[in-house]
């Protein structure tokens, strides 16, 4: 009877060891609505997180499918990262109703805006629905800057610290480190791109606005007439004259956007298309988020030079 006590506790014992040990490891749930925000929480969580993507790396962040699945992903949430500039505005609002998660909920601690403090660009003057699919708060593509990224970084770990306190100084150093990275291939990435400053470019979407005001390229024009409006012969032919006249020589280009529209503009310019997708993922070899930079910088002297 003795032995069979001991046993009991012994048993006891162990589960209790077990079940504290899991709690001690226990990842947090992060859900970021685009791969590029998933990447840099991957780069502060480290291993004490699991994080999924809500978007898919080829597919358009304005217009994500959304799935009873991603309602589930969010309900288990401990952390949700959104842009915050609107860029969701079309697909995230019905889901997060429907996920019923406080935790995820506006201005909940796991909650991360992830443009709290990024110096936004276009910012309409006025709201017209008119000029195309434009966003109220500014242009919603500034991860497509390096430094903005950093800005990002902070406020991801802030918020791990505030959900999971035991670890921040762990998310501390990952975005240190982070940091580090980012000044270090700005460098790199600075000059590489120095011989082809002022260089004229044509892009499908405004999406490029921040990279290039940070690589010191001139876009003299896109293919859509306004954001998120197809582009029409009128307009194709306007920006043909300008790219003559001017002497563009590149397209920009996304997966999700219609690369034979632009194939027809670079046939009557002499002009080369570039594929330069803004997710990590989207190509080989560009899952973390440096990695996506450095495709978009290489390829983009690539295809000056």
């Amino acid at each position: 009877m003795k032995n069979l006590r001991l046993h009991k506790f012994a048993a006891v014992t162990a589960i209790a060891f077990a079940s504290t040990a899991s709690i001690a490891t226990a990842q947090i749930k992060v859900v970021a609505t685009t791969p590029d925000l998933a990447a840099i929480a991957r780069e502060i969580g480290g291993s004490k997180v699991a994080v999924t993507a809500l978007a898919k790396p080829t597919e358009d962040p304005h217009f994500v499918d959304a799935k009873p699945s991603h309602i589930v992903t969010l309900n288990r949430a401990d952390v949700l990262i959104d842009g915050g500039a609107e860029l969701e505005l079309g697909w995230l609002p019905p889901l997060l109703e429907s996920s019923r998660n406080s935790k995820i909920g506006s201005g909940a601690a796991g909650r991360v805006v992830a443009s709290t403090g990024i110096r936004m660009v276009d910012v309409p003057t006025s709201f017209d629905r008119s000029k195309g699919d434009i966003h109220s708060l500014g242009n919603p593509h500034f991860l497509a800057d390096p430094i903005n990224a950093k800005i990002v970084a902070k406020n991801i770990a802030d918020h791990f610290s505030k959900v999971d306190s035991k670890n921040a100084a762990a998310y501390a150093a990952n975005l240190a480190r982070f940091n580090n990275s980012i000044d270090t291939n700005m460098v790199r990435w600075s000059r590489t791109l120095a011989p082809f400053k002022d260089a004229k470019v044509v892009t499908y979407h405004k999406d490029f606005v921040y990279f290039a005001r940070r690589f010191g390229l001139n876009i003299i024009g896109e293919l859509e007439p306004k954001p998120g409006i197809a582009p029409s012969p009128a307009h194709l032919a306007s920006v043909i004259g300008a790219m003559k006249s001017q002497g563009g020589k590149v397209l920009l280009v996304q997966p999700y956007q219609n690369r034979r529209t632009a194939e027809t503009v670079a046939r009557q310019t002499g002009a080369k298309v570039l594929d330069m997708p803004q997710q990590p993922g989207a190509r080989s070899g560009t899952t973390t988020y440096v990695g996506m930079i450095d495709n978009l910088v290489n390829t983009l002297a690539a295809g000056l030079r």
